[in-house]
């Protein structure tokens, strides 16, 4: 098969990597409840296990970046896709509550950052065209996780018991991922140079990683994803609780996840076409100032017809916008390095999305009203915005990047 063809095999593989990788570790809201009924363990402990994952996730993605820019994504993206079934399997045998935490939030965390940035880098490094809409399809596949993965999980646990359902789910994790990460190949202009492209818009072909990491249009992308996550963890995580505040049952509440995760599929594949159509830094940053007024939006609705239409753009805009990080990181750095600007990125992200889970929480105990957690994450939401406003690329033509003072 070509190259102009094959692209596409690449995308699809992460596609489905991220769909089934992403679909495992969002298994756990839907076990959470019966592992705690049956082993006695505190919600809270269980649930904790998703924080720790995050955070695993941000202290791994360099890591797996790196390594995949030294030997290349398959064998990086091949060793998340055994150890992440692997680390569901013995999650599923967890004998005590510290256990669980460490098989299933450091161990999956750690495992499923092994497949999102070293397969971002890959497709991104894949396509000179259509860069935005490639890795948005990407993207949407991960998006589909929670349509897919946690139905099944559901149907699993509703008929058996938690650990024989995890069991079932590694299983099932380990029986996709594993033959389709045989897929995935290093983009051709490294395999067959071991250098980036050249041309017009080609990024500073010798900057160093050090370079790169001290790079102001590295700090600035890893500040702006770390607001942007920031900004829309909060209300993922407890806009049903609020929903259920409100006043709307828990099963109608539970329905506008739905909501937001369809409208994000489309959110980004009409971020991917608009980025390719008007640059990908020009619609982040309409997306990220967009995002903040749709987080916003949250404190003036109470019926859930309201709580579905701003469910849906708030969807639309925050999941349109994620993969533009790394269209930007690809018009800006190596080719060789890519691995590992990418793994800061999602380094940046993931420990945004570890703050709302407790920020949430915290408002709510303290004011007893979660309307301080959209007006906060309205401000942050302008915070990611100011910062991606300053972002410049670097000059064309250059050819490396001013050294940082001694």
């Amino acid at each position: 098969m070509n190259q102009s063809r094959y692209r596409w095999v690449i995308v699809a593989a992460g596609g489905v990597l991220g769909c089934v990788a992403i679909g495992g570790m969002f298994s756990l809201p839907v076990f959470l409840r019966p592992i705690a009924q049956d082993t006695g363990w505190s919600v809270t402990g269980v649930s904790s296990a998703m924080t720790v994952a995050f955070l695993a996730m941000a202290c791994t993605s360099m890591m797996w970046g790196s390594l995949s820019d030294r030997f290349g994504p398959l064998p990086v993206v091949l060793t998340g896709s055994i150890v992440l079934p692997a680390s569901l399997a013995l999650a599923s045998q967890a004998p005590s509550l510290l256990a669980f935490q460490i098989m299933f939030g450091l161990m999956v965390g750690g495992s499923i950052s092994a497949i999102f940035a070293p397969m971002m880098a890959c497709v991104t490094g894949w396509f000179d065209t259509h860069r935005s809409l490639a890795v948005s399809l990407v993207s949407a596949g991960m998006g589909m996780a929670p349509m897919i993965m946690s139905p099944l999980a559901a149907w699993l646990v509703s008929n058996h018991g938690w650990r024989f359902s995890m069991l079932v789910m590694a299983a099932v994790v380990a029986s996709v991922m594993i033959p389709v990460s045989l897929l995935v190949r290093r983009p051709p202009a490294l395999a067959r140079a071991g250098i980036a492209p050249a041309g017009e818009d080609a990024p500073p072909a010798e900057m160093s990683v050090g370079q790169a990491v001290r790079s102001p249009q590295f700090i600035i992308l890893l500040a702006t994803n770390f607001l942007c996550c920031a900004t829309h963890s909060g209300p993922i995580i407890h806009t049903v609780s609020y929903a259920v505040t409100c006043g709307i049952p828990l099963i109608a509440a539970v329905t506008i996840y739905s909501v937001e995760g369809l409208a994000g599929l489309g959110g980004r594949i009409a971020f991917g076409l608009a980025g390719d159509r008007f640059g990908a830094k020009r619609v982040l940053v309409a997306g990220l100032l967009a995002q903040a007024f749709g987080a916003l939006a949250y404190v003036f609705v109470r019926e859930l017809a309201a709580f579905y239409a701003v469910a849906a753009l708030f969807g639309f805009i925050y999941a349109g916008t994620m993969p533009l990080y790394s269209v930007l990181v690809r018009e800006n750095f190596p080719l060789k390095i890519l691995g590992t600007v990418i793994g800061g990125t999602a380094m940046a992200g993931s420990l945004g999305m570890a703050t709302g889970p407790v920020a949430g929480g915290l408002i709510y105990d303290t004011f007893a009203s979660y309307a301080w957690l959209y007006i906060g994450s309205w401000a942050v939401g302008l915070g990611a915005f100011l910062i991606a406003m300053t972002f410049r690329p670097f000059p064309k033509g250059e050819t490396r990047p001013e050294p940082a003072p001694a």
